[in-house]
């Protein structure tokens, strides 16, 4: 048995549509797909909601999203830092022979397709949100592109949280009620450390990688262990952040359902807690991602609930 066998078959990686479907990294669009529901939601508990206004931006929250992945897929290559043997990547390009050529052509192309969703959305709301989905996805880009990339730098946690969390819930949020108020980007924050997070624990199964390859992650400038306490850390103030909102009335009692998702974050940590090995913290990867899932999901139903009840 080959080496890119050997790998597949570990990571059960699957032929024909499977392909394309790792291409886009299903496990990160809970960073796309929960900031919008929430954004919603919070619009929802004071006026009506557009039902395709809605629709139009989880769909080109995603799309921007899987392009991001796809430039990832696609720089991490032509840099020299992915190989047959990595993990945590689509694999498209170097195990299942993918032309890099077509990856970049596919992320452009969603690029374009959300473009178009864009203009829709700024003929219902407003044309300001063109000028700022377009830095969203020029920072998606540069993410991974450009002479430096944000992911090789310790800020890769900050903007991805900032722009996929704040600035997303806040877009989905105005082009529902033609505001914004500092209380939704008040709101904002757990959402933005929790997708923060997602990029925390993708730095910490790469953290070997990474740093022979020259990256400055803050996973690497911590230290493995460190990295996972700070990991910790991070959820515990979103936590902290949640309770402080419930008892100034800011968010409703309801949002005591969120701290459910508290179940999975621990579950996170013990995971991460005596591995070494990529191979080894991919459980532990998918449960940061969960996380996010199962908190974004209880938060937005909490909001439905006291617009509901």
């Amino acid at each position: 048995m080959d080496s890119i066998t050997s790998i597949k078959n570990e990571l059960n990686e699957k032929s024909g549509f499977q392909i394309w479907w790792r291409l886009l990294r299903p496990h990160t669009l809970t960073a796309s797909v929960i900031p919008v529901f929430v954004g919603t939601m919070f619009a929802l508990t004071g006026h009506e909601i557009n039902l395709l206004l809605f629709l139009a931006m989880l769909l080109a929250s995603i799309l921007i999203q899987a392009a991001t992945n796809m430039f990832n897929e696609y720089y991490d290559f032509v840099r020299g830092l992915d190989n047959e043997q990595s993990v945590g990547i689509g694999g498209t390009i170097v195990r299942d022979g993918i032309s890099p050529i077509t990856v970049l052509g596919m992320a452009f192309t969603f690029f374009g397709v959300a473009i178009l969703l864009g203009v829709y959305i700024c003929i219902a709301s407003s044309w300001w949100i063109a000028a700022i989905g377009l830095i969203c996805m020029l920072f998606g880009y540069l993410y991974t592109g450009g002479p430096l990339p944000i992911a090789y730098t310790p800020f890769g946690e900050l903007f991805s949280g900032f722009f996929m969390g704040t600035v997303i819930i806040g877009i989905s949020y105005y082009i529902q009620t033609a505001t914004l108020t500092s209380t939704v980007i008040w709101l904002s924050i757990p959402i933005a450390i929790f997708i923060g997070a997602i990029m925390m624990s993708n730095n910490i199964r790469d953290l070997d990688g990474d740093k022979e390859n020259g990256r400055k992650t803050v996973a690497i400038l911590l230290g493995r262990k460190n990295a996972v306490r700070f990991l910790a850390a991070m959820f515990m103030s979103a936590y902290f952040l949640t309770a402080i909102y419930i008892v100034a009335g800011v968010l409703p009692v309801w949002s005591v359902l969120a701290f459910l998702s508290i179940i999975k974050a621990t579950d996170v940590i013990k995971k991460f807690r005596g591995k070494t090995k990529p191979l080894e913290m991919m459980p532990a990867m998918a449960a940061t991602g969960k996380t996010n899932t199962l908190y974004g999901l209880l938060l937005g139903v909490s909001l439905l609930a006291s617009y509901l009840f």
